[in-house]
């Protein structure tokens, strides 16, 4: 294994941080061996068979062409829950568990119902049925292959979470869904002209669909969820979303003329502005 490792380090590094690399090596023996990181490190004097060095040889080859590695492994982790990749589906990111991390934290009800919008590999929907044992949560996407995907993380997780394709820009199709005490979603919001900033692994490999919005009406997802949370949020119901830390003003008061209260906008842990929650409090009804 020590060669191989040497040999994964140096073909990387031009391509890679330090850092990543040892990330990497980790994720790649990980998969070739089943080891956990402890028995990875006591491991390392063992010899490779010749079908692990042609299996590491094909990764190798795949990490130097800036394939994201959850889609050459074709499975990720997120939060701590194990969940199935493909091309055609967003990568769950760490700081998506942030906004799971917080929608737990602030839910005081044993059985809300919610919905998760534009669910890619279910992630969020997953994790949040996992941790609320008694709630009722509802996953949407425009994309069959999302839908799938989520499906099979569902199983894998042995949860069960109600998948249906649903346009939000359309709403289609029409279809009756239960009012809502919690509606989250993680929605495209990086602009046609931020992809220069971009990485190659993500822009060569990763659904544009799932990622980018115009320049011109960036907040497009943001406003038709919000509207359509409107009409299905229960009273005091809440809505989150994660977003484009340059439009977290913008949204705040888009949010806020929308009729929206507790309107609070949250840094991630790099301090960037990624998470914002609302509150929706309906009129009474004579």
């Amino acid at each position: 294994m020590k060669a191989g490792i040497a040999s994964i380090r140096k073909e990387l590094a031009e391509i890679y941080s330090p850092e990543e690399t040892e990330s990497l090596i980790f994720l790649i023996f990980e998969k070739l061996k089943g080891y956990s990181r402890t028995q990875f490190l006591l491991s390392k004097d063992e010899k490779l068979t010749a079908e692990e060095l042609l299996s590491m040889s094909q990764i190798l080859g795949r990490l130097k062409n800036h394939e994201p590695i959850q889609y050459i492994l074709g499975e990720t982790e997120f939060y701590g829950l194990p969940f199935r990749t493909a091309p055609e589906v967003l990568i769950p990111r760490p700081e998506t568990e942030e906004l799971v991390q917080w929608i737990i934290q602030e839910n005081k009800l044993a059985r809300p119902t919610i919905l998760d919008i534009g669910t890619g590999t279910g992630c969020i929907a997953i994790s949040l049925r996992k941790t609320i044992p008694l709630s009722t949560v509802l996953a949407c996407d425009i994309s069959p292959v999302c839908l799938e995907t989520a499906r099979l993380n569902s199983e894998l997780n042995s949860t069960d979470v109600a998948l249906f394709e649903y346009d939000i820009l359309k709403l289609s199709p029409e279809i009756k869904i239960p009012e809502l005490d919690i509606i989250v979603s993680n929605p495209p919001y990086v602009r046609e002209t931020e992809k220069l900033l971009m990485e190659k692994n993500v822009l060569e490999f990763e659904p544009e669909l799932a990622l980018f919005v115009s320049d011109e009406n960036p907040l497009i997802f943001y406003e038709r969820i919000a509207d359509f949370a409107r009409v299905q949020l229960n009273d005091g119901g809440r809505l989150y979303f994660e977003l484009n830390e340059a439009f977290g003003k913008e949204c705040s008061r888009m949010l806020q003329e929308k009729g929206f209260s507790e309107v609070l906008l949250k840094k991630d842990i790099n301090g960037k502005d990624r998470m914002i929650r609302a509150a929706l409090e309906k009129p009474l009804k004579y």
